[in-house]
């Protein structure tokens, strides 16, 4: 300790530090390199490679202003990219949830609160009990971790519920989601491993509702946006649109998409994913958090608040991606981990049509923010953003810029199982007809010789989009329509025995935009989602998916019956 004041009382002497740099971090001493011409250079290539239309940049700097940057365009009529286009969030907005729920807390614990707790609370914290919240509403299928889940495991991902995202539509109110729950099977138990979940933050939204006595996004609005002077955030898509400086959205393969969140959905979904501002305002919201919650000698984000979402709760990533990068922690709407040695607090969201990253290194003293107009480009954005990180703290990369140009590469052609290779014990037609469960609702399958009105228009949805890309695709599929929010429809494509892949789609028979031509949002073979058809006294009583989380679940292992292992069950009606 003795040892620990010393060096740092020689720190502190006047034109020591050049002569120990290595007592200080390294972007207090370098000359932060930025955005450079060769970067700049970089950044156009990978956009011309992967279909990136537009992208919006800032660094920002704990002390002087933003480096703001945009190349590209916003719009498929040719607009510029600026830095002042609006671009969803997506899952960046999970942060700006835990911090509402973190002030409210806070308003509580200093009586400014407008609502009463009920008779057995006298205080809300992190480790508060949801069930004492919302008595009425919650309930999970596992009763244990119904009765001792906190806000802490839920907003860590930690509440044994994986994503269910299909479980959800376009219509549902965050309410309808709460009361969901407990007919979403849960992967593991409670606090034994890391799944993400959206629907959690539904979850902390309609809390917040509930004791502000206001809609949740109004309360983010008066505590965050406007106390940031974040004067263009917003959660409605219209009011976005209205501004002229809303980004339209592109696919991978670079199909312009709609606006993915209608009004409603937007008013549903705002906690885990709402939130629309560009990297001006953003710039302000990693200023305060560079700043532990103080934005303009003004406390926003109270400091209980700041350390306890950014400081990891839980693994997410129990192993390092590369040698550049440490284990993954998760803590309450951010996940923390280091690049070079260089410690990080950061989320990424992606919707169709739009990828986004925001970061920040506390240690360093600056964050990064890195937006694009396209959809599925998570690696294309880390991957800016770590170049990003290592010109302004002047590092010597152990991958030159040079080497890590994209190449120009085809598109894996996708490939079906033809009927050759059908070992089904029953027809495609045996298997159509419609499935329930009571947390997914109801689907009806089309086999390839359904006749029904309903079929007729599912098979010719599906004809238009797979004659425009493949007419050679001879594949054993089932198809449904399944309008939740991030699919219209459902393609069941056969693999073995009474195996199939699972696919939701979205399916834009008539194209979108200036291009007319069909197309699908999902390509086929990448979903990793299965079902598995049971056939009981002859007659099939349903199908079971599994693999909705990347982790094999605990009821797998006790190598149970298909239905006991699914993670969803559909029972044929």
């Amino acid at each position: 300790m003795a040892l620990f004041h010393t060096i740092l009382a020689l720190i502190l002497i006047p034109g020591l530090s050049s002569i120990y740099p290595i007592l200080l971090p390294k972007v207090l001493y370098n000359t932060p390199c930025g955005i450079t011409s060769e970067l700049s250079a970089y950044i156009e290539e990978t956009m011309r490679v992967f279909n990136i239309t537009g992208l919006s940049v800032a660094i920002v700097p704990k002390d002087g202003d933003p480096e703001l940057k945009a190349w590209g365009y916003r719009s498929e009529d040719g607009e510029k990219m600026t830095s002042d286009t609006l671009f969803h969030m997506a899952s960046v907005s999970k942060a700006f949830c835990a911090t509402a729920l973190g002030i409210l807390m806070d308003d509580f614990a200093n009586r400014r609160n407008v609502t009463v707790l009920p008779p057995k609370l006298t205080e809300i914290t992190w480790h508060t009990k949801v069930k004492d919240l919302l008595p009425d509403d919650w309930e999970l299928m596992d009763e244990w971790a119904s009765e001792q889940a906190n806000l802490k495991d839920i907003l860590a991902h930690v509440s044994g519920v994986p994503r269910h995202d299909f479980a959800y539509g376009p219509h549902d109110t965050p309410l309808d989601l709460v009361k969901r729950l407990k007919y979403l099977r849960p992967a593991f138990e409670l606090r034994e491993q890391w799944a993400y979940n959206n629907i959690m933050f539904v979850v902390v939204a309609h809390i917040i509702s509930k004791y502000a006595n206001q809609p949740y996004t109004s309360f983010v609005q008066e505590r965050i946006f406007v106390p940031l002077d974040m004067s263009s955030t917003t959660f409605s898509p219209r009011t976005a649109a209205e501004s002229g400086k809303f980004t339209q959205g592109w696919t991978k393969t670079g199909r312009l998409v709609p606006e993915w969140f209608t009004e409603e959905a937007a008013f549903a979904l705002a906690a885990p994913g709402g939130v629309i501002s560009n990297a001006i305002d953003m710039s302000k919201w990693i200023l305060t958090w560079l700043n532990a919650g103080t934005y303009n000698g003004t406390i926003v984000i109270p400091l209980s608040v700041y350390w306890n979402t950014t400081l990891s709760y839980t693994i997410s990533q129990d192993h390092p991606e590369d040698p550049s990068q440490s284990v993954g922690g998760c803590g309450l709407g951010w996940f923390r981990r280091s690049y070079r040695g260089h410690d990080g607090v950061s989320h990424l969201g992606s919707i169709q049509g739009v990828t986004t990253l925001v970061s920040f290194l506390p240690s360093d003293r600056f964050g990064v923010m890195v937006f694009a107009n396209g959809g599925d480009q998570e690696a294309q954005v880390r991957r800016i953003s770590n170049l990003i990180i290592e010109k302004v703290l002047c590092l010597v990369g152990p991958h030159p810029l040079e080497n890590m140009l994209p190449s120009d590469s085809p598109e894996p052609k996708m490939t079906g199982i033809t009927s050759t290779t059908w070992n089904l014990p029953l027809s495609p037609d045996d298997l159509a007809g419609s499935y329930t469960n009571p947390g997914y609702g109801t689907l009806t399958f089309c086999g390839p010789n359904s006749i029904s009105f309903y079929c007729s228009k599912v098979h010719t949805d599906f004809a238009n989009v797979d004659e425009s890309r493949d007419k050679s695709n001879h594949s054993i599929e089932l198809l449904a329509a399944w309008p939740r929010f991030w699919s219209s429809h459902v393609r069941m494509r056969y693999l073995r025995g009474m195996v199939f892949s699972v696919h939701m789609t979205r399916l834009f028979p008539n194209g979108y935009g200036k291009d007319s031509t069909p197309f699908e949002i999902v390509e086929i073979g990448m979903s990793p989602i299965t079902a598995e058809f049971v056939i009981d006294d002859g007659e099939v009583s349903g199908f079971g998916m599994t693999t909705l989380t990347e982790s094999r679940t605990g009821r797998t292992r006790l190598d149970r019956t298909i239905k006991d292992n699914a993670e969803v069950w559909f029972d044929r009606i």
